[in-house]
């Protein structure tokens, strides 16, 4: 059963106002507005806020599709598009991505970014990359379910390699697990060049989408630690009643340690609690950051004429 997910973000106290190292340099061969004139009289970036904001319109959990893939994208291997490809033994194929015991659980959105490109591929052939189109859909869906506006720079490439391995080894997965502990989920987004910062603001995108009950079941409401019936003591009374009985809401694990005792991310999530106009301004520049991870652009890689097989 699916359950709503948000970060735990109680406050209890104060915490430092000074914010460094926010925002990144970037890759010095993206540009803004790097498709300008380069569609003939077609606005590129226009063409694709449209068709986002047509499919917002019918099936607004698109922006929750569109985050997680832009994570599980650029998380393995940059932001490269290796993720769209179809076929046996590629990203899309790999545990987390792709959950045969529930198809819920596999990540979404595909077929929107093969939208775009089909109509993009029909105005200018050639010309936009599936690694951008993914980056402009989210910040389109973002925008539309409420988020800030926020620039992002174009220009990157679809490298010509997707696998599986690059994901999951044996039963190492290589994204961060729902029950992550706080340093967990920090070393692994430093790992990509983003700070500590950064995976608070980007953990935060669990604020929207859903989760399934298992997730949470034996970890936090009813088997917490290996006991039976045992609840997890971090988990605020009223929700874990809400959780065991309503079923419409869940936080996961690795949100819940952000704020754990001697959480060294326990401070930020203080931070934001307490200044509400401070997660809606800092998040697309987490978003902007992840975006630019490891990006291929000139003439490496290709610009695919389908984003799920190589040219």
């Amino acid at each position: 059963m699916a359950i709503m997910t948000r970060v735990a973000t109680r406050a209890l106290g104060g915490a430092p106002a000074v914010l460094l190292g926010l925002a990144g340099a970037g890759h010095a061969q993206l540009q803004n507005g790097f498709y300008k004139g380069k569609c003939g009289a077609n606005d590129v970036e226009a063409v694709v806020q449209g068709i986002v904001r047509s499919r917002f319109a019918r099936d607004a959990p698109i922006v929750a599709y569109l985050l997680r893939m832009q994570f599980h994208e650029c998380a393995v291997n940059g932001c490269d598009g290796g993720l769209l490809i179809d076929g046996p033994g590629t990203e899309k194929t790999a545990s987390p991505n792709l959950s045969t015991a529930s198809p819920n659980l596999s990540v979404k959105g595909y077929d929107l970014i093969a939208d775009i490109k089909a109509e993009l591929e029909r105005r200018c052939p050639g010309v936009v990359s599936c690694s951008d189109i993914q980056i402009l859909a989210t910040r389109d869906a973002v925008a539309l379910a409420g988020g800030r506006p926020y620039a992002v720079r174009t220009g990157r490439r679809d490298r010509r390699q997707s696998r599986a391995s690059d994901v999951s080894r044996a039963s190492d997965v290589v994204l961060p697990a729902p029950d992550s502990t706080a340093a967990q989920s920090v070393a692994f987004f430093r790992k990509l060049g983003l700070s500590e910062f950064d995976a608070v603001l980007l953990l935060g995108a669990h604020t929207v989408g859903a989760t399934h009950c298992g997730v949470i079941k034996d970890s936090r409401l009813y088997k917490y630690g290996g006991r039976a019936g045992a609840t997890d003591p971090a988990l605020d009374p009223y929700y874990a009643f809400v959780y065991k009985t309503w079923r419409r809401r869940g936080v996961l694990p690795c949100d819940q340690n952000l704020y754990g005792d001697g959480a060294s991310t326990k401070w930020i999530v203080n931070l934001l609690a307490n200044n509400s106009d401070l997660f809606p301004s800092l998040f697309p520049q987490a978003l902007i950051k992840l975006g630019e991870v490891n990006v291929i652009t000139g003439a490496q890689g290709e610009i695919r004429k389908v984003c799920s097989k190589f040219n």
